[in-house]
């Protein structure tokens, strides 16, 4: 199979879909593999790092998809890359179509056949690569936030840790899932005050267990949600349904809640955000305010990290891609269930219920897709 990989469009994302690793292991098997130039430069990988391992390079995206029967990459594909798309060739990429109606209909448009990384499982009901994003986005979130928090981005100027006789920022996060259990852990290394809230218990005691007492957990409901806010430096959403709009957790009134100056941090926002108030910002312009209180809403959070985001993420597609290409969609589906899942479009036909539900589309089942 000819796989490519263009260069990521979205306004500051530096990631590349296929590592140079990446691409050696699928030469290795027979494949052929062309990347646009300067494609993983962002990352810290050169043209020369693909090409020596048999790679070849392409000057325009327009090249890349003309020749490519898979094309990977990391984000969405931005109006113009959904235009080069054509049917019958396979897209491997994050999507995150249920807040995204321009997206989604153009991909049925094209006739394209769209896995997407987000609603891929695992044996255990994980999203094995949605994980290592969210693990990076997660860590990042106390940090993006703590920015947010300083006076001079309209903040209240509170200080993560504190320092002797102040006390230290208390941060409240929204699900006790990976982006959440990865925001406390460095939200506590911060030396913050730290609650995580969610709706399993079992997950609450895990969290409980693993912290040893350093944060609070607390069920999550909505009086449990607006009695904490006034208390609140940080809040940090990381609620996920896979595939699905995020639920909306604070309203526009609650913000009346919160101290002048608090901080929003909306992980959830590639898939609509968790907040009434939230809308995808980028790296460029990060932040704004809504009733002086600051939101942070990046839509690719781990595009700031760019090199331990690349790879993290290409340790986890590889043997995903190698099994697409090895294999073709049909045959790799058929034989694992948990890929079957990432399916969301092929042929003009939407194959992922939550998205068809979120933007009122019918859907066939991914099986029924197979016979298409």
């Amino acid at each position: 199979m000819l796989i490519g990989c263009p260069k990521e469009i979205k306004p500051q994302e530096f990631r590349v879909g296929l590592t140079p690793a990446a691409a050696g292991e699928a030469i290795a098997r027979g494949h052929s593999v062309v990347i646009q130039t300067n494609a993983g430069l962002g990352a810290g990988f050169t043209d020369g790092d693909y090409i020596a391992v048999g790679a070849q390079v392409l000057d325009t995206a327009e090249d890349v998809f003309t020749k490519a029967e898979m094309i990977v990459k990391v984000k969405e594909p931005q109006a113009a890359e959904r235009k080069m798309l054509r049917e019958g060739q396979l897209l491997f990429t994050y999507l995150h179509l249920a807040p995204d109606r321009a997206q989604t209909e153009d991909l049925l448009e094209s006739g394209c056949t769209a896995i997407a990384y987000e609603t891929v499982t695992d044996r255990k009901g994980g999203l094995p690569l949605l994980a290592p994003m969210s693990e990076v986005a997660g860590r990042l979130a106390p940090q993006s936030g703590s920015w947010a928090l300083q006076k001079a981005n309209g903040g209240s100027g509170v200080l993560m840790g504190g320092v002797p006789g102040v006390r230290p920022a208390n941060v409240a996060i929204i699900g006790g899932g990976v982006v959440g259990a990865a925001a406390a852990r460095v939200a506590v290394g911060m030396g913050a005050n730290v609650t995580v809230l969610d709706r399993s218990v079992p997950r609450l005691s895990y969290l409980d267990d693993v912290f040893m007492g350093r944060l609070t957990t607390q069920y999550s409901d909505a009086s449990g949600v607006a009695e904490l806010l006034p208390r609140m430096d940080m809040v940090i959403g990381a609620v996920l349904i896979p595939g699905a709009a995020a639920p909306k957790l604070i309203s526009r009134e609650q913000l009346s809640l919160m101290k002048p100056g608090s901080a929003l941090v909306d992980v959830a926002i590639d898939q609509g955000g968790c907040f009434e108030t939230s809308r995808a910002t980028t790296h460029a312009e990060p932040i704004y305010d809504v009733d002086s209180i600051v939101h942070y809403c990046v839509a690719n959070m781990p595009g700031a990290v760019a090199r331990t985001s690349t790879i993290a993420l290409g340790n986890a597609t590889m043997p995903f891609v190698l099994a697409l290409a090895d294999k073709g969609w049909k045959q790799a589906c058929a034989d694992d269930e948990h890929l079957m899942s990432g399916l969301n479009v092929h042929a003009g036909k939407l194959t992922y219920t939550a998205v068809g539900e979120a933007l009122g589309i019918n859907t066939i089942t991914p099986q029924e897709a197979l016979s298409i």
